[in-house]
Protein backbone atom coordinates (compact mmCIF):
# COMPACT_ATOMS: atom_id res chain seq x y z
CA UNK A 1 0.00 0.00 0.00
CA UNK A 2 1.28 3.48 -0.91
CA UNK A 3 0.75 5.61 2.20
CA UNK A 4 1.36 8.84 0.31
CA UNK A 5 -1.48 7.99 -2.05
CA UNK A 6 -3.72 6.79 0.80
CA UNK A 7 -3.44 10.07 2.71
CA UNK A 8 -2.89 12.31 -0.31
CA UNK A 9 -6.52 12.83 -1.23
CA UNK A 10 -6.78 15.69 1.26
CA UNK A 11 -3.69 17.74 2.08
CA UNK A 12 -5.17 19.70 4.98
CA UNK A 13 -3.87 19.37 8.54
CA UNK A 14 -5.69 17.34 11.17
CA UNK A 15 -5.71 19.01 14.58
CA UNK A 16 -5.54 16.70 17.61
CA UNK A 17 -5.55 17.01 21.39
CA UNK A 18 -3.52 14.62 23.57
CA UNK A 19 -5.04 13.73 26.95
CA UNK A 20 -2.39 12.15 29.16
CA UNK A 21 1.21 13.17 28.51
CA UNK A 22 3.05 10.14 29.88
CA UNK A 23 5.22 7.90 27.72
CA UNK A 24 2.69 7.47 24.92
CA UNK A 25 1.58 11.10 25.05
CA UNK A 26 5.13 12.45 24.86
CA UNK A 27 6.00 10.25 21.90
CA UNK A 28 2.80 11.43 20.17
CA UNK A 29 3.64 15.07 20.87
CA UNK A 30 7.12 14.51 19.52
CA UNK A 31 5.95 12.96 16.27
CA UNK A 32 3.22 15.59 15.95
CA UNK A 33 6.02 18.08 15.26
CA UNK A 34 7.19 15.97 12.30
CA UNK A 35 4.07 14.62 10.57
CA UNK A 36 3.20 17.13 7.81
CA UNK A 37 -0.57 16.63 8.03
CA UNK A 38 -0.84 16.54 11.82
CA UNK A 39 -0.89 19.26 14.45
CA UNK A 40 -0.94 18.57 18.20
CA UNK A 41 -1.13 21.87 20.09
CA UNK A 42 -3.30 20.87 23.07
CA UNK A 43 -2.03 18.82 26.00
CA UNK A 44 -4.04 17.74 29.03
CA UNK A 45 -2.81 16.17 32.25
CA UNK A 46 -3.85 16.11 35.93
CA UNK A 47 -1.47 19.03 36.39
CA UNK A 48 -1.19 21.55 33.56
CA UNK A 49 2.51 22.00 34.33
CA UNK A 50 3.01 18.28 33.66
CA UNK A 51 1.51 18.73 30.18
CA UNK A 52 3.67 21.82 29.60
CA UNK A 53 6.79 19.94 30.76
CA UNK A 54 6.04 17.18 28.24
CA UNK A 55 5.84 19.82 25.51
CA UNK A 56 9.19 21.27 26.53
CA UNK A 57 10.66 17.77 26.68
CA UNK A 58 9.93 17.17 22.99
CA UNK A 59 11.46 20.50 21.95
CA UNK A 60 8.60 22.98 21.94
CA UNK A 61 9.98 26.38 23.03
CA UNK A 62 8.66 27.58 26.38
CA UNK A 63 7.64 30.90 24.79
CA UNK A 64 5.15 29.03 22.58
CA UNK A 65 3.44 27.23 25.48
CA UNK A 66 0.55 28.69 27.46
CA UNK A 67 -0.62 27.13 30.72
CA UNK A 68 -4.31 27.95 30.97
CA UNK A 69 -6.72 27.57 33.89
CA UNK A 70 -9.99 28.54 32.19
CA UNK A 71 -11.70 28.00 28.86
CA UNK A 72 -11.40 31.61 27.72
CA UNK A 73 -7.63 31.83 28.14
CA UNK A 74 -7.28 28.47 26.40
CA UNK A 75 -9.40 29.71 23.51
CA UNK A 76 -7.31 32.88 23.15
CA UNK A 77 -3.99 31.05 23.32
CA UNK A 78 -5.10 28.47 20.77
CA UNK A 79 -6.34 31.20 18.40
CA UNK A 80 -2.91 32.85 18.66
CA UNK A 81 -1.28 29.62 17.47
CA UNK A 82 0.19 28.71 20.87
CA UNK A 83 0.53 25.28 22.44
CA UNK A 84 -2.08 24.99 25.20
CA UNK A 85 -1.56 23.05 28.46
CA UNK A 86 -4.48 22.48 30.85
CA UNK A 87 -5.43 20.25 33.77
CA UNK A 88 -9.00 19.51 32.67
CA UNK A 89 -10.12 18.39 29.23
CA UNK A 90 -13.45 20.20 29.74
CA UNK A 91 -11.56 23.50 29.38
CA UNK A 92 -10.48 22.69 25.82
CA UNK A 93 -13.18 20.30 24.53
CA UNK A 94 -14.77 23.12 22.56
CA UNK A 95 -11.62 24.22 20.73
CA UNK A 96 -11.24 23.73 16.99
CA UNK A 97 -9.63 20.30 16.85
CA UNK A 98 -10.97 17.09 15.33
CA UNK A 99 -9.52 14.15 17.27
CA UNK A 100 -9.18 13.69 21.03
CA UNK A 101 -6.43 11.18 21.80
CA UNK A 102 -7.30 9.64 25.19
CA UNK A 103 -4.09 8.18 26.67
CA UNK A 104 -4.48 8.54 30.44
CA UNK A 105 -4.88 4.80 31.09
CA UNK A 106 -7.34 5.68 33.88
CA UNK A 107 -10.70 3.89 33.54
CA UNK A 108 -12.92 6.55 35.11
CA UNK A 109 -11.16 9.67 33.86
CA UNK A 110 -10.68 8.18 30.42
CA UNK A 111 -14.37 7.34 30.11
CA UNK A 112 -15.29 10.90 31.10
CA UNK A 113 -12.89 12.35 28.54
CA UNK A 114 -14.22 10.14 25.75
CA UNK A 115 -17.82 11.06 26.51
CA UNK A 116 -16.99 14.78 26.69
CA UNK A 117 -15.19 14.58 23.35
CA UNK A 118 -18.12 12.86 21.64
CA UNK A 119 -20.55 15.39 23.10
CA UNK A 120 -18.31 18.15 21.71
CA UNK A 121 -18.37 16.62 18.23
CA UNK A 122 -14.86 15.16 18.25
CA UNK A 123 -13.59 11.80 17.08
CA UNK A 124 -11.86 9.78 19.81
CA UNK A 125 -8.60 7.86 19.46
CA UNK A 126 -8.91 5.55 22.45
CA UNK A 127 -5.40 4.61 23.54
CA UNK A 128 -6.64 3.74 27.04
CA UNK A 129 -7.39 0.04 26.68
CA UNK A 130 -8.66 0.05 30.26
CA UNK A 131 -11.62 2.17 29.14
CA UNK A 132 -12.04 0.25 25.90
CA UNK A 133 -12.27 -3.11 27.67
CA UNK A 134 -15.27 -1.93 29.74
CA UNK A 135 -17.19 0.49 27.50
CA UNK A 136 -15.39 0.73 24.15
CA UNK A 137 -18.21 -0.76 22.04
CA UNK A 138 -20.75 1.53 23.73
CA UNK A 139 -18.62 4.61 23.14
CA UNK A 140 -18.24 3.63 19.47
CA UNK A 141 -22.03 3.26 19.18
CA UNK A 142 -22.57 6.62 20.88
CA UNK A 143 -20.09 8.26 18.51
CA UNK A 144 -21.64 6.63 15.44
CA UNK A 145 -25.00 8.17 16.34
CA UNK A 146 -23.33 11.57 15.91
CA UNK A 147 -21.43 10.67 12.74
CA UNK A 148 -18.19 10.29 14.70
CA UNK A 149 -15.68 7.51 15.22
CA UNK A 150 -13.89 5.92 18.16
CA UNK A 151 -10.70 4.26 16.95
CA UNK A 152 -7.78 2.32 18.41
CA UNK A 153 -4.40 3.67 17.39
CA UNK A 154 -1.51 2.29 15.40
CA UNK A 155 1.51 2.09 17.64
CA UNK A 156 -0.42 0.01 20.16
CA UNK A 157 -0.83 -3.71 19.57
CA UNK A 158 -4.65 -3.86 19.31
CA UNK A 159 -4.78 -1.64 16.24
CA UNK A 160 -1.73 -3.27 14.64
CA UNK A 161 -3.17 -6.74 15.26
CA UNK A 162 -6.57 -5.75 13.89
CA UNK A 163 -4.73 -4.58 10.77
CA UNK A 164 -2.89 -7.89 10.44
CA UNK A 165 -6.04 -9.96 11.05
CA UNK A 166 -8.04 -8.02 8.48
CA UNK A 167 -5.13 -8.23 6.01
CA UNK A 168 -5.30 -12.01 6.38
CA UNK A 169 -9.08 -11.92 6.00
CA UNK A 170 -8.88 -9.92 2.75
CA UNK A 171 -6.34 -12.35 1.32
CA UNK A 172 -8.47 -15.36 2.21
CA UNK A 173 -6.10 -16.95 4.72
CA UNK A 174 -7.53 -19.19 7.41
CA UNK A 175 -6.42 -17.75 10.74
CA UNK A 176 -5.49 -20.47 13.20
CA UNK A 177 -4.39 -18.05 15.94
CA UNK A 178 -3.64 -14.37 16.25
CA UNK A 179 -2.08 -12.29 18.97
CA UNK A 180 1.04 -10.61 20.27
CA UNK A 181 4.11 -11.37 22.26
CA UNK A 182 4.18 -10.20 25.85
CA UNK A 183 5.75 -6.83 26.52
CA UNK A 184 9.05 -8.27 27.79
CA UNK A 185 11.13 -11.03 26.24
CA UNK A 186 12.43 -13.95 28.28
CA UNK A 187 16.17 -13.70 27.56
CA UNK A 188 17.76 -17.03 28.47
CA UNK A 189 21.52 -17.28 28.86
CA UNK A 190 22.42 -20.98 29.09
CA UNK A 191 26.00 -20.15 30.08
CA UNK A 192 24.92 -18.41 33.28
CA UNK A 193 21.66 -20.30 33.82
CA UNK A 194 19.66 -17.09 34.01
CA UNK A 195 16.61 -15.53 32.42
CA UNK A 196 16.34 -11.75 32.21
CA UNK A 197 12.85 -10.25 31.89
CA UNK A 198 11.88 -6.59 32.22
CA UNK A 199 15.30 -5.72 33.62
CA UNK A 200 15.20 -8.37 36.33
CA UNK A 201 17.60 -11.31 36.47
CA UNK A 202 16.31 -14.73 37.57
CA UNK A 203 18.64 -17.61 38.51
CA UNK A 204 17.05 -20.56 36.69
CA UNK A 205 19.59 -23.31 35.93
CA UNK A 206 16.74 -25.83 35.70
CA UNK A 207 15.47 -24.11 32.53
CA UNK A 208 18.44 -25.18 30.39
CA UNK A 209 17.06 -28.59 29.28
CA UNK A 210 14.05 -26.86 27.77
CA UNK A 211 15.86 -24.08 25.94
CA UNK A 212 15.22 -25.72 22.57
CA UNK A 213 12.06 -27.49 21.50
CA UNK A 214 13.72 -30.01 19.23
CA UNK A 215 11.39 -32.87 18.38
CA UNK A 216 9.44 -32.76 21.63
CA UNK A 217 5.67 -32.59 21.82
CA UNK A 218 4.35 -29.01 21.93
CA UNK A 219 2.22 -29.48 25.05
CA UNK A 220 5.14 -31.19 26.82
CA UNK A 221 7.65 -28.41 26.14
CA UNK A 222 5.15 -25.67 26.98
CA UNK A 223 4.32 -27.27 30.34
CA UNK A 224 7.99 -27.93 31.14
CA UNK A 225 9.05 -24.37 30.38
CA UNK A 226 6.16 -22.89 32.38
CA UNK A 227 7.11 -24.99 35.39
CA UNK A 228 10.84 -24.28 35.12
CA UNK A 229 10.14 -20.54 34.87
CA UNK A 230 7.32 -20.50 37.45
CA UNK A 231 8.97 -17.65 39.42
CA UNK A 232 8.49 -15.35 36.41
CA UNK A 233 5.15 -13.62 35.81
CA UNK A 234 3.44 -15.50 32.97
CA UNK A 235 0.09 -13.70 32.84
CA UNK A 236 -0.25 -9.92 32.60
CA UNK A 237 -3.55 -8.04 32.76
CA UNK A 238 -2.53 -5.55 30.01
CA UNK A 239 -1.97 -8.42 27.56
CA UNK A 240 -5.44 -9.88 28.17
CA UNK A 241 -6.92 -6.39 28.10
CA UNK A 242 -5.47 -5.72 24.66
CA UNK A 243 -6.77 -9.05 23.37
CA UNK A 244 -10.22 -8.09 24.68
CA UNK A 245 -10.15 -4.95 22.54
CA UNK A 246 -9.20 -7.05 19.49
CA UNK A 247 -11.90 -9.60 20.32
CA UNK A 248 -14.61 -6.96 20.27
CA UNK A 249 -13.32 -5.51 17.00
CA UNK A 250 -12.87 -8.81 15.15
CA UNK A 251 -15.34 -11.21 16.78
CA UNK A 252 -12.60 -13.60 17.88
CA UNK A 253 -12.09 -15.08 21.33
CA UNK A 254 -9.61 -17.04 23.46
CA UNK A 255 -9.10 -20.79 23.58
CA UNK A 256 -9.22 -20.56 27.39
CA UNK A 257 -10.19 -17.59 29.61
CA UNK A 258 -6.67 -16.94 30.94
CA UNK A 259 -4.95 -17.76 27.62
CA UNK A 260 -2.20 -20.36 27.25
CA UNK A 261 0.66 -17.81 27.18
CA UNK A 262 3.38 -20.29 26.16
CA UNK A 263 7.07 -19.49 26.42
CA UNK A 264 8.25 -19.96 22.84
CA UNK A 265 10.97 -19.03 20.41
CA UNK A 266 9.84 -17.03 17.40
CA UNK A 267 10.37 -19.94 15.03
CA UNK A 268 8.34 -22.27 17.28
CA UNK A 269 5.13 -20.23 17.34
CA UNK A 270 3.27 -21.86 14.40
CA UNK A 271 4.21 -25.31 15.71
CA UNK A 272 2.88 -24.55 19.21
CA UNK A 273 -0.06 -22.24 18.50
CA UNK A 274 -2.11 -24.56 16.31
CA UNK A 275 -4.76 -27.16 16.97
CA UNK A 276 -4.04 -30.31 18.93
CA UNK A 277 -4.84 -32.28 15.79
CA UNK A 278 -1.89 -30.57 14.10
CA UNK A 279 0.43 -31.15 17.04
CA UNK A 280 -0.18 -27.85 18.83
CA UNK A 281 -1.78 -26.86 22.12
CA UNK A 282 -5.07 -25.25 21.01
CA UNK A 283 -8.35 -27.06 21.61
CA UNK A 284 -9.94 -24.89 18.94
CA UNK A 285 -8.62 -22.54 16.28
CA UNK A 286 -9.38 -19.03 15.10
CA UNK A 287 -8.46 -17.75 18.57
CA UNK A 288 -6.50 -14.97 20.22
CA UNK A 289 -3.35 -15.78 22.16
CA UNK A 290 -0.18 -14.40 23.75
CA UNK A 291 3.33 -15.85 23.79
CA UNK A 292 6.45 -14.98 25.77
CA UNK A 293 9.32 -14.55 23.35
CA UNK A 294 12.18 -16.81 24.42
CA UNK A 295 15.54 -15.81 23.01
CA UNK A 296 19.24 -15.78 23.76
CA UNK A 297 21.18 -12.59 24.51
CA UNK A 298 21.84 -10.83 21.22
CA UNK A 299 19.11 -12.66 19.30
CA UNK A 300 16.38 -10.63 17.63
CA UNK A 301 13.50 -9.49 19.83
CA UNK A 302 9.83 -9.73 18.98
CA UNK A 303 9.48 -6.38 20.82
CA UNK A 304 5.85 -6.86 21.76
CA UNK A 305 4.95 -7.33 18.10
CA UNK A 306 1.83 -8.94 16.64
CA UNK A 307 1.29 -12.10 14.61
CA UNK A 308 -1.15 -14.33 12.81
CA UNK A 309 -0.72 -18.08 12.46
CA UNK A 310 -2.33 -19.12 9.18
CA UNK A 311 -3.10 -22.40 7.46
CA UNK A 312 -0.68 -23.49 4.73
CA UNK A 313 -3.07 -24.47 1.94
CA UNK A 314 -0.61 -25.22 -0.85
CA UNK A 315 2.41 -27.25 0.21
CA UNK A 316 4.71 -26.23 -2.66
CA UNK A 317 4.07 -22.53 -2.12
CA UNK A 318 4.83 -22.72 1.58
CA UNK A 319 7.91 -24.83 1.06
CA UNK A 320 9.16 -22.13 -1.27
CA UNK A 321 8.36 -19.49 1.36
CA UNK A 322 10.11 -21.53 4.04
CA UNK A 323 13.21 -21.52 1.82
CA UNK A 324 12.95 -17.71 1.69
CA UNK A 325 13.07 -17.53 5.49
CA UNK A 326 9.39 -17.43 6.41
CA UNK A 327 8.44 -19.24 9.60
CA UNK A 328 6.59 -22.48 8.89
CA UNK A 329 5.69 -25.15 11.44
CA UNK A 330 7.59 -28.42 11.69
CA UNK A 331 4.90 -30.32 9.79
CA UNK A 332 4.39 -27.59 7.19
CA UNK A 333 0.68 -27.14 8.00
CA UNK A 334 0.81 -23.66 9.54
CA UNK A 335 2.95 -20.54 9.23
CA UNK A 336 3.40 -17.31 11.16
CA UNK A 337 3.26 -13.85 9.61
CA UNK A 338 4.24 -11.07 11.98
CA UNK A 339 5.12 -7.45 12.66
CA UNK A 340 7.85 -7.45 15.32
CA UNK A 341 7.32 -3.92 16.64
CA UNK A 342 4.93 -1.38 18.08
CA UNK A 343 6.14 2.21 18.14
CA UNK A 344 3.62 3.82 20.49
CA UNK A 345 2.89 7.47 19.67
CA UNK A 346 5.53 7.56 16.95
CA UNK A 347 3.19 5.77 14.53
CA UNK A 348 -0.19 6.73 15.99
CA UNK A 349 -0.54 9.47 13.38
CA UNK A 350 -1.73 7.00 10.73
CA UNK A 351 -4.85 6.29 12.80
CA UNK A 352 -5.44 9.99 13.50
CA UNK A 353 -5.13 10.78 9.78
CA UNK A 354 -7.46 7.91 8.87
CA UNK A 355 -10.13 9.33 11.13
CA UNK A 356 -9.58 13.00 10.34
CA UNK A 357 -8.99 12.82 6.58
CA UNK A 358 -10.84 9.70 5.50
CA UNK A 359 -13.49 9.07 8.15
CA UNK A 360 -12.17 5.55 8.71
CA UNK A 361 -11.40 3.77 11.99
CA UNK A 362 -8.24 1.69 12.42
CA UNK A 363 -10.47 -0.80 14.21
CA UNK A 364 -14.07 -1.75 13.54
CA UNK A 365 -16.38 1.12 12.70
CA UNK A 366 -18.97 -0.56 14.92
CA UNK A 367 -17.23 -3.01 17.25
CA UNK A 368 -19.37 -5.69 18.82
CA UNK A 369 -19.45 -6.65 22.46
CA UNK A 370 -18.24 -10.23 22.42
CA UNK A 371 -15.80 -10.47 25.33
CA UNK A 372 -15.52 -8.98 28.81
CA UNK A 373 -12.24 -8.77 30.70
CA UNK A 374 -13.24 -9.79 34.23
CA UNK A 375 -11.58 -9.90 37.64
CA UNK A 376 -10.44 -13.14 39.32
CA UNK A 377 -9.35 -13.42 42.96
CA UNK A 378 -5.96 -15.11 43.23
CA UNK A 379 -6.08 -15.09 47.04
CA UNK A 380 -8.73 -14.63 49.72
CA UNK A 381 -9.94 -11.03 49.69
CA UNK A 382 -11.92 -9.75 52.71
CA UNK A 383 -14.89 -7.40 52.72
CA UNK A 384 -13.68 -3.82 52.86
CA UNK A 385 -10.55 -4.58 50.83
CA UNK A 386 -9.68 -1.87 48.30
CA UNK A 387 -9.05 -3.21 44.80
CA UNK A 388 -6.43 -0.56 44.22
CA UNK A 389 -5.17 -0.24 40.67
CA UNK A 390 -1.55 0.79 40.40
CA UNK A 391 1.86 0.35 38.86
CA UNK A 392 3.00 0.68 35.28
CA UNK A 393 0.66 -2.12 34.16
CA UNK A 394 -2.41 -0.83 36.02
CA UNK A 395 -2.78 -4.11 37.86
CA UNK A 396 -4.53 -5.01 41.14
CA UNK A 397 -2.55 -6.96 43.73
CA UNK A 398 -4.02 -10.40 44.30
CA UNK A 399 -6.32 -10.13 41.28
CA UNK A 400 -5.79 -11.47 37.77
CA UNK A 401 -7.94 -11.27 34.65
CA UNK A 402 -10.00 -13.62 32.51
CA UNK A 403 -11.55 -13.18 29.07
CA UNK A 404 -15.18 -14.28 29.32
CA UNK A 405 -18.20 -14.12 26.98
CA UNK A 406 -19.77 -10.68 27.26
CA UNK A 407 -23.09 -10.11 28.97
CA UNK A 408 -25.23 -7.34 30.42
CA UNK A 409 -24.20 -6.78 34.01
CA UNK A 410 -26.39 -8.12 36.80
CA UNK A 411 -25.69 -8.76 40.47
CA UNK A 412 -24.19 -12.18 39.77
CA UNK A 413 -22.24 -11.18 36.67
CA UNK A 414 -18.44 -11.37 36.71
CA UNK A 415 -17.20 -7.83 37.30
CA UNK A 416 -15.26 -6.17 34.49
CA UNK A 417 -11.68 -5.81 35.71
CA UNK A 418 -11.40 -2.06 35.26
CA UNK A 419 -14.90 -1.39 36.55
CA UNK A 420 -13.89 -3.21 39.75
CA UNK A 421 -10.59 -1.33 39.99
CA UNK A 422 -10.39 1.15 42.87
CA UNK A 423 -13.64 -0.18 44.38
CA UNK A 424 -13.95 -1.71 47.84
CA UNK A 425 -15.32 -5.18 48.32
CA UNK A 426 -18.72 -5.36 49.99
CA UNK A 427 -18.30 -9.10 50.63
CA UNK A 428 -15.54 -11.65 51.08
CA UNK A 429 -14.20 -13.28 47.91
CA UNK A 430 -12.42 -16.62 48.16
CA UNK A 431 -9.27 -17.44 46.26
CA UNK A 432 -10.08 -18.96 42.88
CA UNK A 433 -13.43 -17.18 42.52
CA UNK A 434 -14.43 -14.61 39.96
CA UNK A 435 -15.19 -11.26 41.57
CA UNK A 436 -18.85 -10.59 40.83
CA UNK A 437 -20.85 -7.40 40.75
CA UNK A 438 -22.54 -8.17 44.08
CA UNK A 439 -19.09 -8.36 45.69
CA UNK A 440 -18.42 -4.69 44.90
CA UNK A 441 -19.25 -1.51 46.73
CA UNK A 442 -19.62 0.24 43.39
CA UNK A 443 -20.26 3.99 43.17
CA UNK A 444 -23.28 3.88 40.88
CA UNK A 445 -22.96 7.56 40.03
CA UNK A 446 -19.55 6.98 38.41
CA UNK A 447 -19.25 7.76 34.71
CA UNK A 448 -17.81 4.33 33.89
CA UNK A 449 -20.73 2.49 35.53
CA UNK A 450 -23.21 4.79 33.78
CA UNK A 451 -21.60 4.28 30.38
CA UNK A 452 -21.57 0.53 30.96
CA UNK A 453 -25.33 0.64 31.62
CA UNK A 454 -25.69 2.51 28.33
CA UNK A 455 -23.59 -0.09 26.53
CA UNK A 456 -25.56 -2.99 28.00
CA UNK A 457 -28.78 -1.37 26.81
CA UNK A 458 -27.34 -0.98 23.29
CA UNK A 459 -26.06 -4.55 22.97
CA UNK A 460 -28.27 -6.61 25.22
CA UNK A 461 -31.62 -4.79 25.12
CA UNK A 462 -33.60 -7.97 24.40
CA UNK A 463 -32.11 -9.82 27.36
CA UNK A 464 -32.56 -6.86 29.72
CA UNK A 465 -36.25 -6.56 28.84
CA UNK A 466 -36.90 -10.30 29.12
Amino acid sequence: MNYNAYFGADNRTVEACIIGTGGFGRSFLSQGLRVPQLSVRIGVDVDAETAAAAMRDVGIPDAEIRICDDAESARSAFAEGRFVAVDDFALVAGLAFEVAVEATGHPGHGARHAELAIEAGKHVALVSKEVDSVVGPGLAAMAADKGLLVTPVDGDQPSLLIGLITWANVLGFEIVAAGKSSEYDFVHDPETGTITCNGRLYELPEFAPFDRMGGRDAAEIVAARADAARVLPQRAVPDLCEMTVVANACGMGPDRPDLHCPIARIDEVPTILCGTGDGGILDRTGVLEIFHCLRAPGEISFAGGVFVVIRCEHADTWEMLRDKGHIVSRNGKTAMVFLPRHLLGLEAATSILEVGLLGVSSGAARPGHHIDLVAHADRDLPAGHLLEMGGHHHSIEGVSARMMPASALGDDSPAPFYLASNCRLAKNVAAGELIRMHHLDLPREGVLARLRQYQDARFFAARLSA
